[in-house]
């Protein structure tokens, strides 16, 4: 079974999405800004996720989980729930 670790930050618009990505690929530490910013209960362990295997997550969230290089920043993605950016950071068989 195909599962993943992943880490994220959730938003409520695109575009405090994207200025979180700029501050992330500018040097800011991802678990700090999901501590300050994202909506979603993860963000007390800054954004971090756990396992979860493939279609536990919504179907945009989850093409990105199973698909994305490891250790890459992903987003803006839109879902349901709003803008997340995601990191990958296991993937096993």
């Amino acid at each position: 079974m195909l599962t993943a670790s992943a880490r994220h930050i959730l938003v409520d618009t695109e575009e405090l999405c994207i200025e979180l990505k700029d501050r992330i690929n500018s040097g800011e530490d991802f678990t700090h800004l999901a501590k300050q910013y994202s909506s979603c209960p993860s963000k007390m362990q800054g954004g971090a996720l756990g396992s979860f295997s493939q279609g536990q997550m919504v179907k945009e969230f989850d093409e990105v989980v199973f698909s994305a290089e490891l250790n890459q920043l992903q987003g803006p993605i839109k879902t349901q729930f709003g803008y997340h950016l995601v990191e990958v950071t296991r993937r096993t068989d």
